[in-house]
C-alpha cells in the first residue's frame, strides 16, 4: 500500500525542519551561518522530524487536511452494512436471496484488516490493500479472505478462501460496492454502507431480521 504521495510529503518535512532548524537556533544563539552551529543543530532536527512523523502516522494521517494530497488512500474505519447477492446454490439447487452482512474494518497508517460476517459465517482478511489512480479515476480496496461457515452447517458450506474487490465512492466515502469470487467456484456482489465508528463484534439484530438497503441505511454522524 502506497502510504504518502512522497512529493508533498517531502515539500512538507522540508519546511518543517526549516521552521525546527530556525527555532532551534534562536534558542540555542546559534548563528545559522555558521556552518559549525548547524551541524549542531542537526540532531535536534533529526529528532523533531522523527516526533513529526510519529504522531502523524498514529493520529494526523486521518485528518480531512491530509486526505488526497498527501494520503492517497481514505479512512475506512468502523462498520459497513449492507447485503449479498450471491450465485451460490444450497443442496436443493436454490440460491438465497439478499444475505444481510457487515463488515468491520480496522485501520491504521501502515496496516488493515477486514472481517465480514453474516448469519452463517465469518471471514478474515490476510492480504489487503487500496488501488488508487486519480488519472485513471479508480478507487477500489481490495483483500483476499479466508471464510469459515459456523460448524453446524459446514455439511452444505465448507470454509474456503475467496477475493474481494470494493469501489470506494463517495467524498467522504459513504458506500463500498463491489463483487468476489472464491476458489468455490462462487461469486457474487456486496454492496455496503457506513454504520458506526464502532467495531461490532456480531451481526446487529436489527440486520439478521430485515436487510438494509440504500435508501433505509442510517449513517452515523460523527464519521469523518
Amino acid at each position: 500500500m502506497k502510504n504518502l504521495n512522497m512529493k508533498p510529503f517531502l515539500y512538507l518535512l522540508a519546511g518543517f525542519s526549516a521552521i525546527v532548524l530556525f527555532l532551534a537556533a534562536l534558542v540555542q544563539g546559534f548563528d545559522l551561518r555558521d556552518f559549525i552551529d548547524v551541524l549542531r543543530l542537526i540532531p535536534i532536527v533529526a529528532t523533531a522530524d522523527c516526533i513529526a512523523y510519529f504522531v502523524f502516522t498514529v493520529w494526523l494521517w486521518r485528518w480531512k487536511l491530509f486526505q488526497g494530497w498527501l494520503i492517497p488512500f481514505p479512512d475506512l474505519n468502523g462498520t459497513w452494512q449492507g447485503h449479498i447477492e450471491t450465485n451460490w446454490k444450497d443442496a436443493e439447487g436454490k440460491t438465497p436471496g439478499p444475505i444481510p452482512t457487515i463488515l468491520t474494518i480496522k485501520q491504521s497508517f501502515g496496516r488493515m484488516s477486514c472481517v465480514m460476517r453474516t448469519g452463517e459465517m465469518e471471514s478474515h482478511s490476510y492480504l489487503e490493500g487500496f488501488c488508487i489512480d486519480k488519472d485513471a479515476q479508480v478507487r477500489r480496496l481490495c483483500y483476499s479472505y479466508t471464510s469459515r461457515p459456523k460448524a453446524s452447517l459446514r455439511e452444505r458450506s465448507t470454509p474456503h478462501d475467496g477475493t474481494m474487490l470494493f469501489n470506494i465512492i463517495g467524498k467522504p466515502v459513504h458506500k463500498l460496492e463491489g463483487e468476489y469470487w472464491t476458489q468455490r467456484q462462487t461469486s457474487g456482489t456486496v454492496t455496503l454502507t457506513f454504520r458506526i465508528n464502532e467495531l461490532l463484534d456480531e451481526m446487529p439484530d436489527d440486520l439478521q431480521t430485515h436487510p438494509v438497503t440504500d435508501a433505509e441505511s442510517h449513517t452515523d454522524s460523527g464519521r469523518s
